[in-house]
């Protein structure tokens, strides 16, 4: 039988709070992917089960690996989602909601993606709408999303670039 020491409590308690931290800049990460609020809870409940299963021991930065784990999961999620979706008479909306108030304020960047924005950002593959939402909503640079997304840096900038350049454009058919 196992008996849980007051130093393993404790060290389980201060996870719990280093995820309870982050989870509103967790959940911006999945939503901004997703567009859709349950989903983004999803993958945040997701996160979660990972970091529980996780060997803290080898983690330099608890942040920085919730972060990963959430875009690739969403990347994932979108994936999946785009595959299974019907057929849809008319456009996709996504779940309204202010990510820019409540306690992940702080990680809130000038310019981050609003209501009009996901709706183009739809039209994008979810491998270049999270490298785009990384980079522009988050300010994460070309090397820690390629290691996120397992691209190259340059593979990261031309996804970027032309991610931009489309989103510059206007809407499809426009």
């Amino acid at each position: 039988m196992h008996v849980e020491t007051s130093t393993s409590g404790s060290r389980t308690e201060e996870e719990g709070c280093v995820f309870a931290e982050l989870r509103p800049h967790l959940f911006d990460i999945a939503y901004r992917v997703l567009g859709s609020t349950s989903d983004a809870e999803d993958v945040v409940r997701e996160v979660l089960l990972h970091w529980r299963d996780t060997d803290r021991s080898a983690v330099a930065s608890p942040a920085a690996y919730l972060s990963c784990t959430a875009a690739r999961l969403a990347v994932d999620a979108a994936e999946s989602a785009r595959m299974r979706r019907e057929s849809y008479i008319g456009p996709w909306l996504p779940d309204p909601v202010d990510t820019a108030t409540g306690p992940g304020e702080d990680l809130q960047r000038a310019g981050a993606v609003d209501l009009a924005l996901l709706v183009v950002l739809d039209e994008l593959d979810p491998t270049e709408r999270a490298a785009c939402v990384l980079r522009e909503g988050f300010a994460y640079g070309d090397a820690e999303i390629a290691e996120i997304l397992r691209l190259s840096p340059a593979g990261v900038r031309t996804i970027v670039d032309r991610t931009l350049d489309h989103l510059a454009s206007g809407p499809a058919g426009q």
